[in-house]
Parts: C-alpha cells; structure tokens; sequence
C-alpha cells in the first residue's frame, strides 16, 4: 500500500509533473472503494446538494451538510487527502467566519485539507487560512 497522501506529497506531484488523480466522494462505503485505488484526493463537494439532496444547484448545501458527508467519507479512508468544500457563504463574510468554518470542517468534519472558489477575491482568505495551517 502507498503512503498516506498529504498537501505537501500533492505539491511534489506537481512539481513533478506527475498527474493527480482525484474523485469526489460523499459516504463511507465508496470511500471504502475508493480506498482500494490509486486515486490521490477525494473531495467531498458541495455538488452534494445535487447528487445526494436533490436540489437543481449547490447554493441550499449548508456547512453542516458537508461535515456530515466529510465525516462519513474520513470513515471509509487511509491512504487519499481528504479535502472538503466550504459552501456558498461560509467564507465571504468575514474573515473570522472563513477561518471558523473551514476550522470546522478539519476539527468535526476530519478533513485535512478545504477547497474554496472565487479566484484572486478570496487570496486574502486562502492566506489566513494556510498561515494558521489549513
């Protein structure tokens, strides 16, 4: 079995060259399966609210709803990063609530690593987080 895949491995793969293989996962079971492969990362999204909810966007899926999924996934894993999505507005108030949120997702929901959209507006954001160590 390979070693565990962390932040720092992903950024040698990329460095590298070397391709990352990544999937999007929301339960343990196919996290089991996922699990088996060779796959790098899974992320669990807030596609969610599609896929799993039901809903026509991702704009009802709240924090809670993808630390519930991200919990489940850690469950079912060993080797992949585990990265988890901050929902729509939980990151784009204030920087204490970005902070707070993806905090939440790490503690409660066991993800190593958060994905956040919104290019260059949210650089400040993505620097507070990574100097504090998400």
């Amino acid at each position: 079995m390979a070693d565990k895949v962390t932040v720092p491995k992903l950024a040698g793969m990329k460095r590298k060259g070397r391709k990352v293989v990544m999937v999007t996962c929301y339960d343990a079971t196919f996290a089991r399966l996922v699990d088996r492969t060779d796959v790098d990362a899974v992320l669990v999204g807030d596609s969610l609210g599609n896929v799993i909810q039901g809903h026509k966007t991702t704009l009802p899926v709240t924090l809670e709803d993808v630390i519930y999924h991200t919990r489940a996934v850690s469950r079912g894993l060993t080797r992949p990063l585990l990265i988890a999505d901050l929902p729509f507005l939980t990151y784009q108030v204030c920087m204490e609530e970005a902070v707070r949120n993806a905090g939440r997702l790490l503690s409660e929901g066991r993800a190593e690593a958060v994905k956040l959209e919104g290019g260059r507006r949210v650089g400040d954001v993505v620097a507070r987080l990574t100097s504090i160590g998400i």
